[in-house]
């Protein structure tokens, strides 16, 4: 895997989707269909889908692809892959708050190495670089041209007091009793897979995840916090949240910068 070419693709192809969903997102109506799963699905996810599919065969013709728009994916049965969501945080961006993401992966061995997460309605780009380090590229973005980038790294917490962010749109007494078990100086919510961002800029420390998700949902968030120095790992465990499991489906987790001291559930 040629890994500047891999950045460069994804990052364009991030920067294509989220010109096609914002375009969708700012019309004054949209259709909204729903997945056997019960999940919403809207025009912006299908047209985000199809470009950045294409795209990737174009480039990856060798490299197996996932996507969450389409069922026959097979990733799980590839040692490397290709992991796309391409709007996660769909319920976000039909209630029209913002928190919505492109994510694009790469996992290889069972480990997201490469990512992508851009919030088009926020103006914000975060992404490994050929090395798998973590920046944020400031805006306006051009899809040519990289910006000026800034490294990230997690933030170095203390214990006594932490920032902790949770979902948005699926937090519930659970997530909220394990919170309880820390000193938390502050709490902050957040949409989609800025949850991972949010603690690989340092401005969370801990993100504990006690629902469910899709290996779509984090594996580029994942990559995004590890290149910045932070951690994914089970919530029954504490071992580290592994790829290309059968159906892709994830078990709770928590994301945190390696100074927090994880309680057990």
């Amino acid at each position: 895997m040629n890994y500047q070419t891999l950045t460069e693709v994804m990052r364009r192809l991030a920067l294509e989707a989220g010109d096609k969903i914002m375009e969708i997102y700012e019309a004054d109506d949209f259709e909204i269909k729903t997945k056997s799963d019960e999940s919403p699905v809207t025009a912006a996810d299908e047209a985000a889908d199809a470009l950045i599919s294409d795209g990737l065969r174009k480039a990856f013709p060798d490299v197996a692809l996932v996507t969450e728009e389409q069922s026959d994916s097979h990733g799980e049965e590839a040692s490397t892959f290709l992991i796309v969501d391409p709007l996660d945080g769909t319920k976000e961006f039909i209630n029209r708050r913002g928190d919505f993401t492109v994510n694009i992966a790469l996992v290889e061995n069972g480990v997201p190495t490469r990512g992508v997460v851009y919030a088009p309605a926020k103006g914000r780009m975060f992404f490994t670089d050929s090395v798998g380090k973590t920046v944020e590229e400031k805006g306006p973005f051009d899809k040519d041209s990289l910006g000026e980038t800034v490294p990230l790294h997690v933030s170095t917490p203390n214990n006594e007091s932490l920032m902790v962010v949770a979902s948005k749109s699926h937090r519930d007494q659970a997530t909220d009793d394990y919170i309880g078990k820390y000193g938390v100086k502050d709490m902050t919510s957040a949409g989609s897979s800025l949850k991972f961002c949010l603690v690989a800029t340092g401005e969370a420390d801990l993100y504990p995840r006690l629902g469910r998700t899709m290996e779509w949902d984090t594996a580029a968030g994942h990559a995004v916090l590890a290149g910045a120095g932070g951690r994914v790992v089970r919530f029954d465990d504490h071992s580290a949240l592994r790829y290309g499991k059968p159906g892709f489906a994830n078990p709770f987790f928590i994301a945190y910068a390696p100074g927090v001291t994880l309680k057990d559930g």
